[in-house]
């Protein structure tokens, strides 16, 4: 494992000082976990955002509405 060396406000440390008591092992594991959710959740923004134009160019095409209408008929049901 790669260690890296960072500065925490106070209130940070207090808080990560407490991982017992949310069922980590040691500071690190929390902190680790916290990186994995917040990457997490930015990926998912990203997600929600590329959906949202896509959806907003689809709303505008017709031609791309008609294909996949004509597609949806042809699906088995």
């Amino acid at each position: 494992m790669i260690q890296a060396k960072f500065s925490v406000e106070q209130s940070q440390d207090d808080f990560l000082r407490d991982h017992k008591k949310y069922g980590f092992k040691d500071k690190s594991s929390m902190l680790r976990a916290a990186i994995d959710r917040y990457r997490k959740e930015l990926e998912l923004e990203r997600l929600k955002l590329s959906a949202n134009a896509y959806s907003e160019v689809y709303s505008k095409d017709n031609d791309l509405q008609g294909v996949t209408e004509a597609a949806l008929n042809e699906w088995p049901k």
